[in-house]
């Protein structure tokens, strides 16, 4: 039988993209393969978010072109945001790469797969949902909207009978995504928005838990947060990217918010989901951000106390507002600086939150194994492992938790397996 191969870096988008890819090329007869040299079809699926991201991505097609030296007949692909409109460029540097497509576009290359199924037949008990694919925002430093387009939305009936589908596969829980996810059904005839879309969704029988992301803080709206705190399956959990705790920087990066309302916006989040985890990405060492305008943000996000802040120091992405008009003038090291004073911040913020949960009950839907323990999410996100004989794939299981850290949980089963935990 054909194997293939898929390589996938970035966001939750393009896994999402590639475990589908995945699912349309199993229909077409191949099975997957752990190593590329074993096989037939090898896809990469890029990210070029960040300078590092496409740095790794570029040394692996280099890789590659030993393999297809070694194996001509071999079939090479790249995808994601590394493939703009125009491919001709891409064909000079990696001439060893048979075929590009852009994120989000279906494999024309593959014979029949536009009429192929791209749903897996066996899903994992947690899957993603696209229902937004694009974005209009043009923040300053973004290279999305340049690669994946302007926002265009799924139907809601579509994404609907998507969803309904793969619980009726043995699905659990799905993550509906978007690079906005608040902007969701601006565009279709209909007008609905993402509270219908997860009010919908929340009534579909054998559908344990519901997520969401990423949203913009000038477009979360006051009857989202209204839904999210009133259906029992969307979990507490909302991710909201600040980006930086000082206005001018804000302005400069074409956010289209303040701090001030960025603080009252959390506020009305916690205020109306009790429990609720929240998450923020950060950038730091933007164009011209001095040390008080840095101080701001680590401010910021002292007082705020996330559960979680992914944080990444800025790199100018080709055809952005940023790369274009704004000179990349804070050094490399300053950066870095900057970076590992709030990763050491909020290491030891998470400590502090995770430790409250030791010796209570949470509730965990089960994905699977990783070094002879079992782990999965409470619904608030955080990761649990457990030692147990039992076969909990796919299950909600109520955990105790004996011990803490800043990135996981530990703990051992309870003997009822029902019911919604204390996460």
């Amino acid at each position: 039988m054909p194997q293939y191969y898929i390589w996938t870096i970035g966001c939750q988008m393009n896994k999402a993209e590639s475990e589908r890819l995945g699912s349309l090329l199993e229909h077409q007869g191949y099975e997957t393969t752990p190593t590329a040299a074993e096989a037939d079809i090898i896809v990469l699926n890029s990210c070029v978010v960040r300078q590092s991201a496409e740095n790794r991505v570029v040394n692996k097609l280099h890789t590659l072109k030993v393999l297809k030296r070694q194996r001509p007949e071999i079939t090479l692909a790249l995808t994601g945001c590394l493939v703009n409109s125009q491919t001709d460029e891409l064909q000079k540097r990696f001439p060893h790469i048979d075929y590009f497509f852009k994120p989000g576009e279906h494999p024309q290359w593959l014979n029949g797969a536009d009429s192929m199924p791209t749903l897996p037949r066996h899903p994992s008990p947690g899957v993603y949902v696209s229902i937004i694919q694009g974005c209009n925002n043009f923040c300053a430093y973004c290279i999305v909207p340049y690669r994946r387009g302007r926002e265009k939305s799924r139907p809601l009936a579509d994404i609907s009978c998507e969803v309904r589908e793969l619980v009726r596969r043995g699905a659990r829980e799905v993550t509906l995504l978007g690079q906005n996810v608040d902007s969701y059904g601006h565009d279709l005839p209909e007008k609905p928005d993402l509270a219908d879309l997860l009010t919908e969704l929340n009534g579909i029988d054998g559908l344990a838990r519901l997520r969401f992301l990423t949203n913009h803080p000038k477009d979360m709206s006051t009857r989202l947060i209204e839904t999210v705190a009133c259906l029992d399956k969307v979990c507490e959990q909302i991710s909201l990217p600040v980006q930086s705790g000082n206005n001018d920087i804000l302005k400069a990066m074409r956010r289209g918010y303040t701090v001030e309302h960025y603080r009252q916006l959390i506020s009305q989040i916690r205020s109306s989901i009790p429990g609720v985890a929240l998450s923020t990405d950060v950038i730091v060492g933007f164009p011209s951000e001095n040390e008080a305008q840095f101080q701001q943000t680590f401010d910021l996000l002292s007082k705020l106390r996330f559960d979680s802040v992914h944080v990444a120091a800025y790199s100018p992405r080709p055809e952005t507002v940023a790369a274009r008009e704004l000179e990349n003038n804070v050094p490399a090291a300053e950066k870095k600086r900057r970076l590992d004073m709030i990763e050491q911040l909020q290491e030891g913020i998470a400590t502090e939150i995770n430790a409250r949960l030791l010796g209570r009950t949470v509730e965990v839907l089960v994905e699977g194994k990783s070094k002879g323990k079992w782990y999965g999410r409470t619904r608030t996100g955080k990761i649990v492992f457990f030692s147990d004989s039992s076969d909990w794939v796919g299950q909600l299981v109520n955990v105790f938790i004996e011990q803490t850290s800043p990135w996981s949980l530990q703990g051992k089963t309870e003997l009822n397996k029902s019911g919604r935990g204390n996460d």
